[in-house]
C-alpha cells in the first residue's frame, strides 16, 4: 500500500515552514523547513517540504548538502534548474554573512580568534587550501592571501612565495592556516616540518611566523599550543 502524501496546503496552517517562522522565529524551524522555505514550492504531487526532505535525504546530511553542485542538486526529484540555484544561493548567502562577522580588521589575540576568523572559508573545500594572514605591529589582520591549493607540502608552499605576500603589504609577522578536507584538523609531520622551515626562513628576514592553525570540520589544532614548533 502506497503512502500516503500530502501536500502543504493539507497540512494545518499552523504547521506550516513559513508560518511557523513568522510565529516562532527561525531558529524553531526544522532544517528541512529551512530548505522548504527555499524552495517556495513542491511538485504537483508532493509539497515543498516533502521535496526538501528528499534532499537532505539525498546529501545525508546539512553538511554535505554544501558540497553538491547544481548538477547534482537537479538529479533529485522535484528540484529543477531554478530550485537548484536557489539552494545554493542560499547556501553561499549564509557562508558570506558567517564571514562578514570577521571582515572589518580583525585583532587576533588567540589561536581560537584564527579559526573563527577562517573555520567558514575553509571548513567545506574538497581540497587543501594554505592561507596567511598578515599582521601589524597591534595584530590586526591587514591581508589575507591563499597561497596554495592541493596536497601541503614544501614543493606547492614556498617560503619565497609566503614572505614575498608579507614584505609587500609591510606585515609584521604571520599567521598560517590550512584545511584537512578530512575534517580531522590533525596535523601531519609535513605540516610541522613546513610550518618549522617557514620559522627558519621568518627569522631570516625578520618577519614572525606565530603559528600554524589546521582546520578541520568544526575543530581546529594549533601547532604552537601543540609545542609542535
Amino acid at each position: 500500500m502506497e503512502s500516503q502524501i500530502f501536500m502543504l496546503r493539507d497540512i494545518p496552517h499552523e504547521d506550516r515552514p513559513r508560518e511557523r517562522m513568522l510565529q516562532y522565529g527561525p531558529e524553531a524551524v526544522s532544517n528541512a523547513e529551512l530548505l522548504a522555505i527555499l524552495l517556495r514550492t513542491g511538485t504537483r504531487n508532493e509539497s515543498a517540504l516533502h521535496v526538501a526532505q528528499r534532499v537532505l535525504q539525498a546529501a545525508g546530511s546539512m553538511r554535505q548538502l554544501v558540497d553538491l553542485s547544481v548538477t547534482e542538486l537537479t538529479q533529485i526529484k522535484g528540484i529543477g534548474l531554478a530550485k537548484a540555484v536557489q539552494l545554493k544561493a542560499g547556501i553561499e548567502l549564509g557562508r558570506r554573512l558567517a564571514l562578514a562577522r570577521h571582515m572589518e580588521s580583525p585583532v587576533i589575540k588567540s589561536p581560537r580568534d584564527v579559526a573563527d576568523l577562517l573555520s567558514e572559508q575553509l571548513r567545506y573545500l574538497q581540497k587543501e587550501h594554505f592561507v596567511c594572514l598578515f599582521l601589524n605591529t597591534k595584530n590586526h589582520v591587514i591581508a589575507r592571501e591563499t597561497l596554495s591549493i592541493g596536497s601541503l607540502n614544501a614543493a606547492v608552499v614556498h617560503p619565497r612565495e609566503v614572505f614575498r605576500a608579507a614584505i609587500k603589504c609591510s606585515s609584521a609577522s604571520i599567521i598560517c592556516a590550512h584545511n584537512h578536507p578530512s575534517g580531522d584538523p590533525s596535523p601531519s609531520t609535513e605540516d610541522i616540518q613546513l610550518t618549522r622551515r617557514l620559522i627558519e626562513a621568518g627569522n631570516i628576514v625578520g618577519i614572525d611566523v606565530l603559528d600554524h592553525i589546521v582546520i578541520g570540520d568544526g575543530k581546529y589544532v594549533s601547532l604552537k599550543e601543540q609545542g609542535l614548533i
